[in-house]
């Protein structure tokens, strides 16, 4: 009887709660023409999630990552700007992932102590040190806020989504799928203009990507894997045949992308994929590095004087495109890169321990371009993009240790996997581990071109696949004989 009683009031209870907020809503909406109000449930309902069950809010997160949109773009008028809604996603997910920790004081110490989460806490507290002696604090500090939110939600709460060797198919999918959507968008746009017109893949692509350069670099991160599902005997024939389209449309996309550094960074993943393939002894690895590095510096004016003599403008003929790479005597691209890097590389020889700040070299650069450096393309202004490198950014914005610490993350993860790659005899989780390896090494490849790690487009599939390589290094090491038997499609 108690509990019939008990279920009425509940029932009650909520019937009033209901009518009321529609009759308040109806008030706004009519005498003051607000439609905001209509928001609040999906609000109650996403905080509900978050509470209760934080990997779904990950999986909107990751849905909506291809298809955020800048808030500037929505509307005019604010003093910021950052990307909707993935971002108040992950902000939010952060706060109520901190409130969990104070009230239940746990997180899986396997994640937390990881030789990966180390070096992240080095790089972090570097950050942190380097945002005090900012020449601008609030950027410093701003940039801090959105690392430590990329990494709580993207990094540690992954890692912990994927602690029992589930998930990780699901993680890409649900960031191909609608991948796919902005690919088909950006192909129907660029056929307005004729598919090999070079000029029109800068702006097809938005408002969803910036330009084709993030584009091309967020496509290479999943041509890995997706290759891997196209192969994976293990699936039905009707996945394998779905996995083979979205291989070729995001292949397509990646081609009409015309991203350089895209196409170069694949050629290293898989160049990479063929050393661990062959099974290539680090020793020689190393030798060979270091033998091709003294040649470059021995004889670096003679490469110089080469490189120069390449004239080859960016175009859309395939071929010519990727000889442009080479050429800094007049391709503005190239040229631009390279007095973004001379500027960077200056602003350390100025401030080489603490740098200007993090996230401050776009107010900054300015000052240290030189006239002859100069090109059509450059700009004094902050809208003219960063230093286009993830490695000259750090060194000119938080100093020599900046870079180090970032360097050492990418070494971490590096030898981390590489050693879990050899070790797990799991077919599945070995396969999973190589490929999410390949789609770093594209990045880390294209990080010395261009800087991306500040949006949730590239943070989502550059710390997730980080975290996959932790998650798996942990299973292995507790379990070294374990066979998974987790099929890709029910995979929860």
């Amino acid at each position: 009887m108690r509990v019939l009683k008990s279920k009425q009031i509940k029932l009650s209870l909520f019937y009033f709660i209901s009518i009321g907020f529609i009759l308040l809503n109806l008030w706004f909406v009519v005498k003051k023409d607000m439609l905001y109000l209509n928001a609040l449930p999906l609000v109650a309902a996403l905080l509900l999630a978050a509470v209760y069950s934080f990997d779904k809010i990950i999986y909107l997160i990751v849905f909506f990552s291809p298809l955020s949109l800048p808030l500037s773009e929505l509307s005019s008028g604010f003093g910021f700007d950052m990307y909707l809604p993935t971002e108040p996603l992950i902000f939010g997910l952060l706060i109520i992932f901190f409130l969990k920790i104070l009230q239940e004081r746990k997180f899986d110490r396997r994640i937390l102590l990881h030789p990966v989460s180390l070096v992240i806490y080095l790089n972090l507290f570097w950050i942190l040190i380097t945002s005090i002696t900012s020449t601008m604090p609030l950027v410093s500090f701003k940039f801090l806020l959105m690392r430590i939110w990329f990494l709580a939600v993207l990094y540690f709460l992954t890692a912990k989504l994927f602690s029992q060797g589930k998930n990780m198919e699901k993680y890409v999918w649900l960031y191909v799928i609608p991948f796919m959507m902005v690919i088909f968008y950006a192909t129907f746009r660029h056929l307005v203009y004729g598919l090999w017109d070079k000029q029109a893949s800068h702006f097809v692509v938005m408002p969803f990507f910036n330009d084709h350069t993030s584009y091309g670099a967020s496509l290479a991160f999943y041509l890995p894997f997706l290759l891997m599902f196209v192969f994976d005997k293990s699936q039905s024939k009707r996945w394998r045949t779905f996995a083979t389209f979205a291989f070729f449309v995001v292949l397509m996309g990646f081609v009409l992308s015309y991203s350089r550094a895209a196409w170069l960074s694949l050629l290293a993943a898989i160049g990479v994929w063929g050393i661990l393939l062959l099974k290539i002894r680090f020793k020689t690895i190393f030798i060979t590095v270091v033998t091709v590095g003294t040649l470059f510096f021995a004889f670096q004016q003679q490469i110089l004087m080469k490189l120069e003599q390449n004239s080859q403008e960016s175009s859309a003929h395939l071929g010519t495109h990727i000889s442009s790479m080479s050429n800094i005597s007049t391709d503005a691209s190239n040229l631009e890169r390279i007095n973004r890097w001379s500027c960077a590389i200056r602003m350390f020889q100025d401030k080489p321990v603490f740098g200007f700040g993090p996230g401050t070299y776009m107010f900054q650069y300015a000052p240290y371009q030189l006239t002859k450096e100069r090109t059509i393309i450059s700009t004094n202004a902050a809208d003219g993009g960063n230093a286009h490198s993830e490695y000259l950014g750090p060194l000119s914005e938080s100093g020599v240790l900046g870079l180090l610490t970032f360097l050492l993350i990418i070494g971490v993860v590096l030898y981390t996997a590489i050693n879990t790659y050899t070790r797990t005899t799991d077919p599945r989780l070995k396969k999973i581990v190589l490929v999410a390896l390949l789609g770093l090494i594209t990045y880390y490849v294209h990080g010395f071109l261009n800087n991306f790690l500040d949006t949730d487009k590239l943070s989502v599939p550059f710390w997730g696949f980080t975290a996959m390589i932790v998650a798996i290094d942990i299973i292995s090491r507790e379990n070294p004989i374990r066979k998974s038997s987790i099929n890709l499609t029910n995979a929860d």
